[in-house]
C-alpha cells in the first residue's frame, strides 16, 4: 500500500496510488529525492515481500547504499540496485533506455507479478549522455508504456532548478501519471524540506505543501505548512 510506506504518507493521500504508474519525483538539489524513493520502496517491499529495481545513472551503488546508511536506512534484500556509472566510462552510445528495459524484462520473466515498483535516476542524467535528442521523445513515450505495460509503480527522478525549471525535454510531465514535487522553504527564519503532490491521477489527495523531515529508519511527513 502505497499511503503506509511513508510515515505521515496518510496526512496527503485520501486513496491508495495503484498500479500501473508513472510519478515524476522532481526537486533541486538536496531536496531528497532520490532518499525519498529508497524509502518508499524499501519500507514497501520488506512489509509486502515484493521485488524492486532501482537503476542509477547519478551515483555508484556503493556511495547510494552510503547515503541512505547515512539516513538510518536499512537496505532491503528485496531490492535490486542497478549502477551504470561503469557503462558511462565503457561507451558513449549505449542506448540506456533500450538496457534499462531489457532490465525490467528480464526481472518480470523471473519474479513474476512480484516485481512491482521501478525507479530511474535520474533523467538530467540521460540528458547529458545522449547525442542525438530529435528522437528522444518517441524514445520515451515507448519506455513509458512500456513501464505500463509491465504493470509497475515507476518513479522517475528529474532535477529541478529553484525558479521551476525542470531538465526535461518537455513531455515527460505530460506523459507521466502523477508528479511528486520535493522543495525547500523558508519559514520562521529556517529552511524546511517539503512535499506536495502536483498531480496524481485516479488518485484523492491534498494539494498543500507538507513539511519532511528524516528521521531513524527513513523519511517523515510531518503534516501541510500554513504560511
Amino acid at each position: 500500500m502505497f499511503k503506509d510506506t511513508v510515515r505521515g504518507m496518510d496526512k496527503v493521500f485520501r486513496t491508495d496510488v495503484l498500479s500501473p504508474k508513472i510519478i515524476l519525483v522532481t526537486g533541486p538539489p538536496g531536496s531528497l529525492k532520490s532518499s525519498f524513493i529508497y524509502s518508499k520502496m524499501t519500507r514497501q517491499l520488506e512489509n509486502t515481500g515484493e521485488f524492486g529495481l532501482y537503476a542509477t545513472l547519478e551515483e555508484t551503488a556503493e556511495s547510494h547504499l552510503n547515503n541512505m546508511d547515512s539516513l538510518g536506512l536499512e537496505p532491503s534484500l528485496n531490492l535490486q540496485i542497478s549502477d551504470f556509472t561503469d557503462l558511462r566510462d565503457e561507451s558513449d552510445s549505449t542506448d540506456y533506455l533500450k538496457f534499462t528495459e531489457k532490465m525490467i524484462t528480464h526481472f518480470k520473466k523471473t519474479r513474476g507479478d512480484k516485481f512491482t515498483c521501478f525507479a530511474f535516476d535520474s533523467v538530467g542524467a540521460l540528458y547529458s549522455l545522449i547525442t542525438e535528442k530529435r528522437e528522444f521523445r518517441k524514445k520515451m513515450f515507448h519506455f513509458f508504456k512500456m513501464l505500463r505495460e509491465k504493470n509497475l509503480v515507476s518513479f522517475i527522478v528529474i532535477e529541478r532548478g529553484l525558479d521551476g525549471t525542470t531538465q526535461s525535454l518537455g513531455n515527460e510531465t505530460f506523459l507521466a501519471d502523477g508528479i511528486i514535487a520535493l522543495g525547500l522553504k523558508r519559514r520562521q527564519g529556517r529552511l524546511i524540506r517539503y512535499l506536495q503532490i502536483e498531480k496524481m491521477r485516479a488518485t484523492q489527495h491534498s494539494m498543500e505543501m507538507h513539511a519532511l523531515e528524516v528521521k531513524n529508519g527513513g523519511i517523515a511527513i510531518l503534516g501541510p505548512i500554513f504560511d
